[in-house]
């Protein structure tokens, strides 16, 4: 694991909107599909357990025959992954760092790392901080995608550090989509606080699981609505 710098919101501000738009990114660089940064909730209100349900739902569904196929059939130039774990103000850290997927093979070995990432830390729920962590991390990256996503996944409202919102504002202006993964273990309206304060972007959106779980098939879920590029039927 690494720890990054976590960026300010002026600095996130600066950095996106210093960014390539929208329309040029693909030309530019486009080294793979998608560039999806996966953002794993490791604040007080997650127990061991359930982090540990976190990264077990995340390695399944990284292991799931539709989403190999999905991988497979729908990016030709691959997926790049990165987990990254987030608490509080200035908790923010990489736990698997950048991987290009786009075989069974690449994709089981991703999930071995993910299903084997330590715990790190725990303390306040601060999404503004960690979406600005989350979107440094993507832009600094060594690959450049089409398609370019933060997912972040939590049990809570943000209680401390910066506002999601400006953080998402800016980001959806820089052509990067924030989608959520609420999960309704301790507070049943995480999906319309995420809905309206944290997720942004083209075709964002906010999957639900009931609990811990149930966090294993809202992820499956969610991966292929984001590999496909298309809304689930």
């Amino acid at each position: 694991m690494r720890a990054a710098t976590p960026l300010t919101l002026p600095g996130a501000m600066l950095a996106l909107a210093l960014a390539v738009p929208p329309g040029s990114l693909c030309a530019q660089s486009g080294d793979v599909d998608l560039q999806l940064v996966l953002a794993v909730d490791s604040s007080g209100s997650v127990n061991f357990r359930e982090f540990e349900l976190q990264a077990v739902g995340i390695a399944s569904s990284l292991r799931d025959p539709e989403v190999i196929e999905a991988v497979e059939r729908w990016t030709p130039n691959g997926v790049a992954v990165s987990v990254v774990h987030w608490s509080g103000r200035s908790q923010q850290l990489v736990a698997v760092d950048w991987t290009r997927v786009n075989d069974r093979t690449s994709l089981q070995a991703l999930a071995a790392q993910v299903e084997a990432m330590p715990r790190a830390m725990l303390g306040e729920t601060a999404i503004g901080d960690a979406l600005g962590f989350a979107i440094d991390h993507l832009e600094r990256g060594p690959f450049r995608g089409a398609r370019r996503i933060v997912d972040v996944s939590g049990d809570g409202k943000s209680k401390a550090g910066v506002a999601p919102g400006p953080i998402r504002d800016a980001a959806a202006a820089a052509g990067i989509t924030i989608n959520g993964l609420a999960i309704l273990n301790d507070d049943l309206t995480v999906d319309l606080y995420y809905a309206d304060q944290v997720i942004g972007g083209p075709d964002a959106f906010v999957m639900t699981a009931r609990n811990y779980r149930d966090f294993a098939r809202a992820m499956r879920l969610k991966l292929l609505q984001e590999i496909r590029g298309a809304p689930l039927g």
